[in-house]
């Protein structure tokens, strides 16, 4: 048993080195330097200490977002039309969320929307689909205002257009 247990410790030990020296060895090809060998170490050694940290545990373990319903959703959906330069956004399809705690005054939220593109001219006639072409995802902050919670239109950002098929 003694001598199983030594083998896989070799084994490890072995798989460690020849790792090293190829980190090593593909560092002096790229850089055409030699490797700073204590700073790739303790690279290596705050990586790996990073991964099992308490905060990182955390975000690992993350909850659901919190869905959140806004006031101002017409005024949103004209920002993220403007923003994302598509022709049209259904605030009908507007959903928020955020992960921090909805009770604090202030709050950082995602905003996805269904956006969609210019009608289609074919032979003279214009064709109006009913189906969206884009979903859009902003982030932005919102805030709790006399008529409820409220994304503040200017702080606003387009994350991505996707382009829906």
């Amino acid at each position: 048993m003694a001598n199983k247990v030594v083998r896989i410790i070799l084994i490890i030990v072995l798989f460690i080195v020849f790792f090293e020296l190829g980190l090593f060895g593909s560092y002096t090809i790229v850089t055409a330097e030699a490797p700073n060998i204590q700073g790739l170490i303790d690279m290596q050694i705050s990586k790996i200490t990073g991964f099992f940290s308490p905060e990182n545990v955390n975000q690992v373990l993350v909850k659901d977002p919190t869905p959140l319903t806004i006031s101002n959703k017409k005024d949103v959906a004209l920002q993220m039309e403007e923003l994302s330069k598509v022709d049209g956004v259904n605030y009908e399809s507007i959903n928020v969320t955020t992960y921090e705690d909805p009770d604090n005054s202030e709050l950082n939220v995602t905003i996805q929307a269904l956006g969609y593109e210019s009608p289609n001219s074919t032979s003279g006639q214009i064709v109006i689909s009913q189906v969206p072409s884009y979903k859009i995802i902003a982030y932005g902050v919102a805030s709790y205002k006399s008529g409820g919670l409220m994304v503040d239109k200017d702080s606003v950002t387009i994350n991505s257009v996707l382009k829906l098929y």
